[in-house]
């Protein structure tokens, strides 16, 4: 699912604390952000037409409830994101990140952490398999 950014700032205001109403989620809007609460509601029923968020209604009030995970919403922007800048392929965005000059030695090293964990498992497997 592909979220404007104005939706990813709502998703993520949501995700903070739910299930909420409007006004709470508006509390956990970033500071600079200056919506109307109107602008606020037709956001939060786009999310609930793209079926990304819940509506319950309490009495006279709207409840609203993450459907899609932040896992899920990373996932989905990263798939966007590898379509449209690397060709649909995940290899030239590996070497993006790997000869970017602006990583830290930390993210460096996380990233490197990141892939041998990956490959763990995977020998695990294959000697279980031999025995």
């Amino acid at each position: 699912m592909k979220l404007t950014d104005a939706e990813w700032v709502v998703m993520n205001a949501l995700w903070a604390e739910q299930p909420a109403t409007a006004r709470q989620v508006a509390c956990h809007l970033p500071a600079e952000v200056s919506w109307a609460y109107t602008t606020l509601k037709t956001l939060l029923t786009r999310l609930v037409e793209k079926e990304a968020v819940r509506e319950k209604k309490v009495g006279n009030t709207s409840v609203y409830e993450s459907r899609l995970s932040r896992k899920r919403a990373r996932q989905g922007a990263l798939k966007s994101l590898i379509n449209q800048a690397f060709d649909g392929a995940f290899g030239p965005l590996m070497h993006f990140l790997i000869d970017e000059k602006n990583l830290t030695v930390g993210q460096r090293r996380e990233l490197k952490e990141a892939l041998a964990a990956l490959d763990k498992p995977a020998a695990r497997r294959g000697k279980k398999r031999q025995r």
